[in-house]
Formats: C-alpha cells, sequence, structure tokens
C-alpha cells in the first residue's frame, strides 16, 4: 500500500472508531428520551437545568479544557445573558426567542473583552481579572434599577408552546444541547481545536507552526461568550424571576470543576461531569449549604486519584501495552511527496548581526547564510550562540544590530508566527509536544495554517472543513511514514520513547513542506544505528530542495551529511568551510574537537 492510499481495512477502522467515540453520546441522547417516562416534573426541572450549565460549559469548555485559559468568573456571562433576554421580552416586547438572539449577541461580545486580557496575561492573573468582571456585572445589575430592576429583580421570559412546560422546556433545552455538543465536538476534531490545545501545552512550538494566538483565542471566547448568553437567556425562564442573588460564585465554581474534573481536551468528560455537579446536591440536599467545599473536595479527589479526570478513566485504547522492541525506519524515499524545491533559489543570510543578554553578547557580529538544497552545520561549545542564533532565525529574539533576510527581505522581528508562512520551520533541543494528543494529531498541528476552512465552516463541519481534515490528515500520515512512525498514528504521544519524539518533530516540520528547516540537536539521545538513519533523512530533505540548518554536537553526523560548516565560540564564529577544511582547523581542533 502506497503512502497515499486507503484500504478497506483502514477505512472500516476508522469508521468503528467514530462510532466506538459516538456511542456514548448516543446512550446519553437516549437516556434524555428515556427521562420524561418518569413523569416528575421536578426532574425535568433538575434535567432542564443540567442542559443550560452544559450549553454554557460546552463553550466554556474550548477555552478552558482545550486553551488552557483560567477563566473562572464566567457566570458573569451567564447574567448577562439572563438579563439582556428578560430586559428584551419585557421592554422590547420581542418575542422569547430574539430575546435568545440578543442573549448570544451580547454575551459574544462579553466574551471577547472577557478574553482580551489573555492576549497578555497568564494563569491566575488572567483567572482573576474574569473574577473582577463577575463582580462588575453583578454591581451594575444591582445598581442600574430603572433596567434590571436593581435587587427586586426581572421576570424571566415566558416560553410559548410547545415549550410553556416543564417537560417542553426540557426537550427545547435538550435540543439545544446536544447542537452545542456536536459543533464543540466539531472544533475540537478540527485544525482550531488542535490549535488550542497546541498553545496551552506547546506554545512556543504552535507559534513556530504559524498559529496565530491572539485570533484564534477572540474568536473562540466569542463563541463561548455567545453560548453562555443563550444559556443566560434559558436559565432566566427556567428561574421565572431573576435577581443578582441568582448568580452566585458557586456557579462559577461549578462550571470550572466541571471542565477540570471532566479532563482537558475532552467534550464528553466535562459533560458527564456537568450532569455530575448538577444532580450530585440532590441527593445530598442537607449538604447544599457546604457545596463550595464539597466542589473543591471532589476536585481534589480527581487531581490526587484520577489527574486526567473522566476522559482518562474512559480511555481505554491507551491503556494497552505498546511493542517495546520498535525500531524507527525512516523511508526518505516519500519525501519527494511532501518536499519540492527545487526551483527556489532564495536563501537566508544574517549579515552582521548582535544580541546581547545583560550585557553578555550571545552573538557577535555574526554572518551566515543557508542555501536551499544545502544542509549547513552549525557547532560549537555549549554557549557559543548555536540556539541563540537559531531564535533569532525564528523570530523568538530580535537582534540588536545586523538583519536577517529571506532573498531580499528582511524577516519581520519579534513575529515567529509568521516564519512559518514564509516556509522555515524548526524543531527544539527538547522535543515540544502535546502529550494528550495523539501522534497523529501532533503531526497535524505542523499543518494549520494550509487550512482554508472558516472557524464556523468547522463548527457546522461544512464542505471546505472535510476537504482541510481529509489533505491534512493524508499529508500526516505521510510525514509519519518518510519518518517512520506511521505505525505509532493513533498512540498518545507521551507514550513515545524519546528518539521517537525526535522523529515526531520532525515530521511535524515537514507539514510545512517547507523551503528552509532548522534542527536544534535532533540526534541528542538517540542511538548509534538511528543517528544514521536521522543523517540519511536530513540528506535526502536537503536534496529535494530544502535548505537545512543543523545545529549538533554529534560531530561525526555532521561531518558525514553537512555541505557547509560554521563554527561558533562565544557568539562569534571561529571558522567556515567545508567539512574537510574544518576537520583540519587547528583552532576548531583546539577549542572544540580536541586532539
Amino acid at each position: 500500500m502506497s503512502a497515499t492510499g486507503t484500504t478497506a481495512p483502514t477505512r472500516v477502522s476508522t469508521t468503528v472508531g467514530a462510532l466506538r467515540t459516538a456511542l456514548p453520546f448516543i446512550l446519553l441522547g437516549l437516556a434524555a428520551i428515556a427521562l420524561p417516562l418518569a413523569g416528575n416534573d421536578y426532574w425535568a426541572l433538575i434535567a432542564t437545568r443540567a442542559a443550560i450549565y452544559w450549553i454554557l460549559v460546552s463553550g466554556l469548555n474550548l477555552a478552558v479544557g482545550f486553551g488552557g485559559q483560567l477563566a473562572i468568573g464566567y457566570v458573569a456571562l451567564l447574567t448577562l445573558g439572563a438579563y439582556t433576554a428578560s430586559i428584551l421580552v419585557l421592554r422590547a416586547e420581542v418575542s422569547p426567542y430574539l430575546g435568545l438572539v440578543g442573549a448570544a449577541l451580547v454575551g459574544g461580545a462579553a466574551g471577547v473583552v472577557v478574553g482580551l486580557p489573555a492576549l497578555r496575561l497568564r494563569t491566575f492573573y488572567f483567572a482573576m481579572t474574569t473574577l473582577g468582571f463577575a463582580t462588575i456585572v453583578t454591581q451594575v445589575a444591582l445598581a442600574w434599577q430603572s433596567v434590571t430592576g436593581g435587587g427586586i429583580g426581572v421576570p424571566g421570559p415566558e416560553m410559548p408552546a410547545p415549550f410553556d412546560t416543564a417537560w417542553g422546556f426540557y426537550g427545547f433545552c435538550v435540543v439545544l444541547a446536544a447542537i452545542c455538543t456536536w459543533m464543540t465536538a466539531n472544533i475540537a476534531a478540527s485544525r482550531f481545536g488542535r490549535a488550542l490545545v497546541a498553545i496551552r501545552d506547546a506554545e512556543v512550538a504552535a507559534e513556530a507552526t504559524g498559529i496565530a494566538k491572539p485570533k484564534l483565542l477572540l474568536t473562540v471566547f466569542l463563541f463561548a461568550g455567545a453560548m453562555a448568553g443563550v444559556a443566560g437567556g434559558l436559565f432566566a425562564s427556567l428561574q421565572s424571576y431573576i435577581t443578582p442573588d441568582a448568580f452566585t460564585f458557586d456557579l462559577s465554581v461549578l462550571f470550572f470543576i466541571a471542565i477540570l474534573i471532566g479532563g482537558r481536551g475532552s467534550i464528553l468528560g466535562p459533560l458527564l461531569g456537568t450532569i455530575i455537579l448538577t444532580v450530585l446536591p440532590e441527593f445530598a440536599a442537607p449538604l447544599v449549604a457546604w457545596s463550595t467545599f464539597l466542589y473543591a473536595a471532589l476536585l481534589l479527589v480527581i487531581v490526587v486519584v484520577i489527574p486526567g479526570g473522566i476522559a482518562a478513566l474512559l480511555d481505554f485504547k491507551n491503556r494497552k501495552p505498546l511493542q517495546s522492541d520498535r525500531a524507527i525506519v525512516p523511508r526518505p524515499e516519500l519525501l519527494g511527496q511532501l518536499l519540492d524545491h527545487m526551483d527556489k533559489h532564495e536563501t537566508i543570510a544574517l549579515t552582521g548581526v548582535v544580541l546581547a543578554f545583560g550585557g553578555v553578547r550571545a552573538i557577535d557580529g555574526l554572518d551566515l547564510t543557508i542555501r536551499p538544497g544545502e544542509v549547513h552545520g552549525l557547532i560549537g561549545p555549549n554557549g557559543s550562540g548555536k540556539t541563540t542564533t537559531l531564535n533569532v532565525i525564528s523570530g523568538y529574539y530580535s537582534p540588536e544590530q545586523g538583519d536577517v533576510r529571506l532573498g531580499a527581505e528582511p524577516l519581520p522581528r519579534g513575529l515567529p508566527q509568521a516564519r512559518a508562512g514564509m516556509g522555515i520551520a524548526r524543531t527544539f533541543q527538547t522535543p515540544r509536544l502535546i502529550g494528550e494528543a495523539s501522534v497523529l494529531q501532533n503531526v497535524m498541528i505542523g499543518g494549520t495554517i494550509a487550512g482554508t476552512g472558516s472557524f464556523v465552516e468547522s463548527l457546522l463541519t461544512l464542505p471546505r472543513h472535510r476537504a482541510d481534515e481529509a489533505k491534512l490528515t493524508e499529508q500526516a500520515m505521510r510525514a509519519l511514514s518518510a519518518v517512520g512512525l506511521e505505525t505509532l498514528a493513533g498512540v498518545r504521544a507521551d507514550r513515545l520513547q524519546h528518539s521517537e519524539l525526535r522523529f515526531m518533530e520532525i515530521a511535524r516540520a515537514l507539514m510545512l513542506s517547507p523551503r528552509f528547516l532548522m534542527l536544534d540537536e535532533p540526534a541528542a539521545g538517540l542511538s548509534s544505528d538511528e543517528i544514521v538513519r536521522l543523517g540519511a533523512l536530513i540528506k535526502r530533505i536537503a536534496r529535494c530542495g530544502t535548505g537545512v540548518l543543523l545545529v549538533e554536537h554529534h560531530a561525526d553526523l555532521i561531518f558525514d551529511i553537512c555541505d557547509h560548516v560554521t563554527v561558533l565560540n562565544l557568539g562569534k564564529e571561529l571558522a567556515a568551510g567545508t567539512p574537510a577544511e574544518i576537520r583540519a582547523h587547528k583552532e576548531v581542533v583546539s577549542a572544540y574537537l580536541g586532539g
């Protein structure tokens, strides 16, 4: 079978996998359909509340569970949605359905406002801003009496028939919750969902693959805010009458903990977490006053006993032991399907580059040219400026003097995410992986910018989204086949051996079909046989027209495969030439090679 072929067994396996993934959702759907048979309006109320909470959590899960943003005060958006829908129906006399639309619009706008600090603030600092926003919304609701009714409140919208009964409204909310589940699952399985996880777990690698964090996060917060607004409008109808007291800190805790105990990067886990946290107090009514304490205790138990949350408990596939005597056997002959730059003649040129840290010059007047179709080795003692040079080319550092050009055009300073679009890819000293994602998904992240479908198209799984996913999957399997990891495509990345992670990073870089590839110590931790195979792979990459800059401490690998070698010492060029010339250079032998 070719690397691009698809056999019948593969299609059957994919179908079986999809059915296995969908089965829990199908069972939950059947349970939701069967629940009205109980005929108990009290349980209709509890189940409706769970559906409403999930509508909010489904969107918030993309920001928190997938994107890693600690948005704790999301009860503020529930509050805004509830008041918007209620005021529109009460004062503007619009239909409850238009009230929900208005709540979604206000919630989406507020979601962007909440998300803006995430572009600059990290972890707990961002969490504090969301809590501050929740406090501001509550105070406005109390003070703006002419509109919100202040502490007295306003009546919630009354839904028209057939949704004006307990079970009718339950059905309406369950259908909306199912749609939200479908949409968020579509995003999770798209290039946008993978990009969110990359931002969460490997932000530097995400930038290197061209992922634009600000645009993606604001889009996700817009969507999550809209879902929270809709949930707020439904919550107002469920409550019949709303006051600021209805939107407690406990609700924010519930939304956030539902995601954490459900498991990061999962749709099913947070859904089950939301249901459990909504229903659990009904079985322990005397303990309602202790709800915050109980939530915290439950979270502690999950973190200690099941760090991966409910999703980890349900991940049976990754509990199977892997073959222990695995060998990496790249197939360089497949690289021609990924790379074809023989007609490109531009170079990357560093001229007089100077960069200092605290008065110490890490790079001191460096001139360096990387040519297409060649392997350029960069060697030197520790601290000589090798990785710093890669970071300057990659845009993570801006030189104080000199410039870096691709052809005749200067590379933009301080914009690492712009390099991928210019055909510049790289790997890192320490492999940057998303451990909870599969090897295939890790590699597909490298092709994020190649997708053409929009966020909305992925949300609704429209044709361009499906075409993107098919193309990226095919390309990623080619890359994995080229580096010898195709049999591990479905395995979680954190189960791989160190050497396999090295080759996985190269496969991810190949997804860009790079014109220039920068490798930072790719042979570190590899066996002698693996280093030989790595060398053959790198040489073939260069022969396909890609310029390779190789930073490496294994001198034999450098001298075996490089066309040109530059030796750095204390940030300055000590020598440059062919491998034979460098081997014979007295200062290089004395300072670096020994002898």
